[in-house]
């Protein structure tokens, strides 16, 4: 800049001076301030006035207790012996009301035509970085104090869905909560059935020398009258603070008196009981306690407690409804389950294993009963669905069936055709695969099997040498698709010999088909192990069967004939011996040769 600029780069410089964000001091090289800028004065709370021509050290420098600093300490004058510029952390300044003002600093020599003139001190109020950092630090505090709980909500979540046995659940979840939350945990349930009362399910301790497991077991039921904290948490919603005091207070119930033995046995400084509850009902208490001395339980901990019980008590109820469902379904399967007609000669077997989840019920069935003209039958569905509807339907349909069948000694083609008309037109049921079967012995001839197929998979025929054949024969469409009857679709009769020995396999496609399997090689396997197993008796087949393949996911059914060697019943004599079945009082006692689960009731029939 030309020198006669000089005057306007002087007017421009005092402007920057006066309008910086920082304070700044001058001081010559004596130490004494030569110059301040308004940020300077408004920080220390002093005048103008009240800088010029003092000692910066002396006037202004302070240590904590607000004495005067040596000055042979002071890092601001050291930049006036070394010419270097420095900088430091929080010095504390003296105010003009006395108190100290905590700053961070930056200060420069000053020079003129190479000579050192001063130095230059620029400087912040370190409380604002200082606010700003402690409250950062809280945030931070707050987030991992935030992410911890999710975390433990996160490992709770899983630990809920672990199992279906509310029991080991409870137990896992005591675990987990100990020492995160507490020293120890204990869980009192609500129970039904014959035990209908309170029991500890779980106890769970930090220093489990074996007196943990001790506690548990049956508890003394809950009186009305009770006003101890398990009691108050058994009939309410929010979680009961257990403090030193209403730790010293004396149990009022035998209930009371056990949970008291909890603190006596495991110790305890403060507690809270929180109950394990959901809209419908309260279903147990959960119990976390700390034993070191001036412990408490802060609102943050006392929300996660809730919330974590509110997820327990609603997997619970989740468990609870299950376990009415499946008893519902098993009760329903147990009637739906046909009894086998017991014929000369001839001996069957079946088994069902339900699906390992939902209901425990599906659409799967099978059936056998005699026709008026003493034909056995043979039947194998599955109705579309797995739920207790499926279930529903599938019983309509088996009945539907029985009724058009018994007394008609018409082509199991027609009898397939009444059953699609009549689901069409009188029912709401589904599609439905089905294998209606005719089981015939002729005078002087082979047992014969007379049948149609309604998308079902194909029966399998094993012979007493273990050679095996899909029955493809008779294939038709769906049940419940009549539109298929007007573009010419149907259900073609097929019949073939049933060699003597030979075992007759019908199933559904849970046996065949999975997730990781598809039906072709589930095919192929059940053609393999039923020739491997061709010589055992039928029900012991069945039971092999069942146990080399290991169906899973959906349920599966089986039925299963032996046909007689030759010379006994129909290829042995001029005339076949009459099916027959044993009395009703027979009929009463169960199914021989039917099972659920892989529990066969034994056969009574004469021996194949």
């Amino acid at each position: 800049m030309r020198d006669e600029d000089g005057p306007l780069e002087l007017g421009l410089m005092r402007k920057v001076f006066d309008s910086l964000g920082a304070g700044v001091l001058v001081i010559d090289t004596t130490g004494r301030l030569t110059a301040s800028n308004p940020r300077a004065q408004q920080l220390l709370g002093r005048a103008r006035e009240q800088f010029l021509g003092h000692d910066m050290h002396d006037l202004l420098h302070r240590g904590k207790d607000g004495s005067r600093l040596p000055r042979d300490g002071c890092a601001l004058l050291a930049v006036l012996e070394s010419g270097r510029p420095d900088e430091g952390g929080e010095e504390l300044l003296l105010r003009g009301d006395g108190s100290l003002l905590p700053v961070i600093w930056a200060a420069t020599p000053l020079r003129h035509e190479g000579e050192l003139n001063g130095v230059v001190v620029v400087f912040h109020d370190f409380s604002l970085h200082r606010d700003a950092a402690e409250r950062t630090a809280a945030h931070l505090a707050a987030l991992e104090e935030l992410t911890a709980r999710l975390t433990m909500v996160a490992e709770v979540s899983t630990v809920l869905i672990s199992t279906a046995d509310t029991p080991r659940m409870l137990n896992r979840l005591a675990a987990l909560l100990v020492p995160e939350m507490g020293d120890w945990v204990a869980v009192d349930v609500h129970t039904q059935g014959e035990e209908s009362g309170m029991r500890r399910v779980a106890v769970r301790s930090r220093d489990d020398r074996g007196a943990a497991r001790e506690l548990t077991g049956p508890l003394p039921p809950l009186a009305e009258s009770s006003g101890s904290a398990v009691a108050q948490a058994l009939r309410g919603t929010r979680p009961v603070v257990l403090d030193a005091y209403a730790l010293a207070e004396p149990p009022d119930t035998p209930l009371a008196v056990a949970h008291r033995e909890l603190f006596d046995r495991l110790g305890g400084t403060c507690a809270v009981v929180v109950p394990l509850y959901t809209r419908r009902q309260v279903f147990g208490a959960l119990t976390v306690a700390r034993t070191a001395s001036g412990s408490s339980y802060t609102e943050a901990e006392l929300a996660l407690l809730a919330d974590i019980a509110r997820r327990a008590g609603l997997v619970m109820e989740a468990a609870d409804l299950f376990e009415q469902q499946r008893h519902v379904a098993e009760t329903m399967q147990r009637q739906l389950l046909t009894p086998l007609p017991q014929v000369d000669h001839l001996r069957t077997a079946a088994r069902y294993r339900p699906a390992q989840r939902a209901a425990q019920i599906g659409g799967d069935w099978y059936d056998s009963f005699l026709l008026g003209d003493g034909a056995l039958t043979m039947v194998i569905g599955d109705v579309v669905g797995h739920d207790l509807k499926a279930a529903a339907h599938m019983a309509e349909v088996r009945n539907m069936l029985r009724a058009l069948a018994w007394d008609r000694t018409e082509p199991p083609s027609l009898i397939m055709r009444r059953l699609d008309e009549a689901m069409t037109h009188t029912s709401d049921a589904p599609m439905a695969t089905c294998v209606f079967a005719r089981v015939e012995g002729p005078s002087g001839g082979p047992w014969q099997l007379n049948w149609v197929n309604a998308g079902h998979p194909p029966p399998l025929l094993v012979t007493a040498e273990g050679r095996t054949r899909f029955l493809e024969e008779g294939h038709g469409p769906l049940l419940g698709l009549s539109s298929a009857l007007h573009m010419g679709l149907g259900w073609p009769d097929a019949r073939t010999d049933l060699p003597p020995r030979s075992t007759l396999l019908f199933y559904t496609d849970g046996l065949v088909e999975s997730r990781t399997r598809d039906i072709e090689a589930g095919l192929a396997t059940l053609r393999r192990h039923a020739s491997a197993l061709a010589g055992l008796d039928i029900e012991d087949f069945l039971d092999a069967l069942l146990e080399r393949i290991d169906p899973s996911g959906d349920d599966v059914a089986l039925l299963a004939l032996r046909v007689p060697s030759a010379g006994a019943g129909a290829g042995g004599s001029e005339e076949a011996p009459p099916l027959h079945t044993h009395s009703p009082a027979a009929a009463d006692r169960g199914a021989p040769g039917a099972s659920v689960e892989g529990s066969p009731v034994q056969d009574t029939s004469d021996p194949a």
